[in-house]
């Protein structure tokens, strides 16, 4: 990598605030040293073992490593969690030789031992949260070691059900022949086009000289190694993958205006990961939200993962959650819906929906902690205001 350069001092000013929040680095080795992660973490027993925080891992998307994405929410998120960020294979400081070709499975594997090699045995509240291509590992952890091991699940900006009809429309919007094209831009132009992907809200104008310092310091080691995890990717191929409803409470978190997956696509995903999930749509966000309004995507995950008292919701502003009751909806007049009732502040104490076959019940905070209930035609009950 170059050591000349915005990006290079950006990184060490991540690096910093990972520090700040009292998480320092570690190299672990696994598989017998054919698999090393690299990640920061809670001290080891710098507290004698009494500290009594839960412990929360995040798993960082596709692209920058993990100091990059989550740089926003470990300064708040490591004063209520022990904090264990690892870079997954291929990204920052981890690698493999343990295996040909990396699926989202085997990255669950090694983040699943790191976590056994991290955590104090009989810690009795371990939840992960992971975002965008974390979040199809996170949902892979969470299978893989169950209820007991694994408490509550976030999952924000991943699309579960990602099939090939959605890469190619993916494609459309991105001008580009191959995901990889997309994911792993090459060239100032195509840093430029997936900044504008990833972003609801991205910089009017970014110099192309500091779009290629990115593209070079971000996006050029283990190039070939990051293809192949594309590829490897196993969600949309039934014969190695089928999603099935997590027995964990679930928190689905989604940008508005997300561009690599739609926001459609997060009413399904939440309704296939079964009756534990719910769905918190944050207004104005891309697939960025953790980054594009940081205190709504941590507030969300801490009333998520910290459950308050019903009252705590009443200072969040132009804030919705949803939860799916039913398979049978209508996707289009829902979103429609939905964006309808965030758009509005203070929301209406009633709203109604001319279509059926469908129903919900909706969460939105005002300024006085005010709600909406929605009984949507024929779906035979009223939504029920729980705020």
């Amino acid at each position: 990598m170059p050591t000349l350069g915005i990006a290079p001092l950006l990184d060490a000013y991540f690096r910093r605030r990972f520090a700040a929040a009292g998480l320092v680095e570690a190299s672990v080795p696994l598989d017998g040293g054919a698999t090393t992660v690299h990640c920061w973490r809670f001290p080891p027993g710098a507290d004698g073992g009494t500290d009594a925080r839960p412990v929360l891992v995040l798993l960082h998307g596709f692209g920058p490593p993990a100091t990059w994405q989550w740089r926003r929410q470990v300064g708040p998120l490591s004063r209520r969690f022990r904090l264990v960020v690892p870079d997954l294979l291929f990204f920052g400081g981890s690698s493999t030789s343990a295996a040909a070709r990396v699926s989202e499975a085997h990255q669950a594997e090694a983040v699943a031992k790191l976590m056994a090699a991290v955590v104090p045995p009989g810690t009795a509240r371990v939840s992960v949260a992971g975002t965008s291509y974390g979040g199809f590992v996170a949902y892979h952890v969470a299978r893989l070691l169950g209820p007991g091991a694994v408490e509550r699940v976030v999952i924000a900006s991943s699309d579960l059900l990602k099939a090939d009809a959605d890469d190619r429309a993916l494609l459309r919007r991105g001008g580009a022949e191959r995901v990889e094209d997309v994911m792993l831009p090459r060239s100032p132009e195509r840093m430029r086009r997936l900044l504008q992907l990833a972003y609801h809200r991205p910089r009017r104008f970014t110099p192309g000289f500091v779009l290629r310092d990115l593209v070079q310091y971000l996006y050029s080691d283990k190039v070939e190694e990051k293809k192949e995890l594309i590829k490897g990717i196993t969600l949309g191929n039934k014969d190695k993958f089928q999603l099935t409803p997590l027995a964990q409470e679930v928190l689905v978190l989604w940008g508005e205006h997300d561009q690599i997956f739609p926001i459609e696509k997060a009413f399904e995903v939440a309704r296939k990961l079964g009756p534990n999930a719910r769905l918190e749509v944050l207004k104005d966000t891309g697939h960025m939200p953790q980054e594009e309004d940081p205190k709504r995507f941590n507030e969300a995950i801490l009333n998520f993962l910290l459950p308050a008292p019903k009252s705590s919701f009443a200072p969040v502003h132009n804030f919705l959650a949803v939860t799916l009751q039913g398979s049978n909806y209508h996707l289009r007049l829902v979103s429609k819906f939905i964006l309808r009732l965030t758009w509005t502040h203070p929301p209406p104490a009633y709203a109604r929906a001319a279509d059926s076959g469908y129903h919900l019940r909706c969460r939105v905070g005002g300024s006085a902690g005010a709600c909406a209930a929605a009984e949507l035609a024929g779906a035979g009950a009223p939504g029920v205001c729980t705020a």
